[in-house]
């Protein structure tokens, strides 16, 4: 296991709960998780869940760990807020193992696609992009029209990974957990980290 951090950005997409699974398996795993959420995913969360978000890093922390159930002595987990374009993960310099924004919106897809970084968030991918460092994307959103194809087209050529929050059938999944974690498993698949236990395929 590398040292380095990994971004995890949640951004206004619906379908927060991928972002809880994923914090839950990294730290139960020690991994050290620098987190930024948009501000559209503060909306989301209260919408989907009738819970307000702390706007406050540290009592995101605890909320974070609360809804994933991780006590804090498992991993590290450093929040920053979406305002925040001087922090840590906005520079280059600062060397991460990539980036993973789960859920991702379409809003933001485009934004990083055209190159614009308008909070934290967008800044961070940026500068994965930049730096040649992995950035990989969970698109939840149906059907995708042809502007967000192109968009997603644009992220792949400059070097991202696409993984859309499609689930598989033949783990036989039984819980929404189940269908969740696959998604969550194979994106973290791109970055070699296997921290999950998810039925893979073994052929016929």
């Amino acid at each position: 296991m590398t040292n380095k951090p990994l971004i995890l950005g949640i951004s206004g997409a619906s379908g927060l709960i991928y972002a809880v699974r994923a914090i839950k398996f990294l730290l139960e795993a020690d991994y050290a998780i620098d987190l930024v959420a948009s501000r559209a995913a503060y909306m989301v969360w209260q919408a989907e869940n009738s819970i307000k978000m702390p706007p406050e890093p540290d009592e995101q922390e605890l909320f974070w760990r609360e809804r994933a159930g991780v006590e804090p002595v498992r991993g590290k987990l450093r929040c920053h807020r979406w305002s925040d374009v001087g922090a840590t993960i906005a520079s280059g310099s600062f060397s991460t193992m990539g980036m993973i924004i789960i859920p991702c919106s379409m809003s933001t897809v485009a934004k990083i696609a055209a190159g614009l970084s308008s909070d934290l968030l967008e800044r961070a991918a940026d500068v994965q992009l930049k730096e040649g460092r992995p950035l990989i994307v969970v698109p939840r959103e149906t059907p995708f029209s042809l502007i967000h194809l192109r968009n997603l087209t644009s992220l792949a050529e400059a070097g991202a990974r696409i993984v859309p929050a499609i689930p598989a059938w033949y783990h036989k999944p039984k819980t929404i957990e189940d269908l969740v974690d696959f998604v969550v498993a194979r994106s973290f698949d791109q970055l070699g980290i296997d921290c999950i236990p998810i039925a893979r395929w073994e052929g016929h």
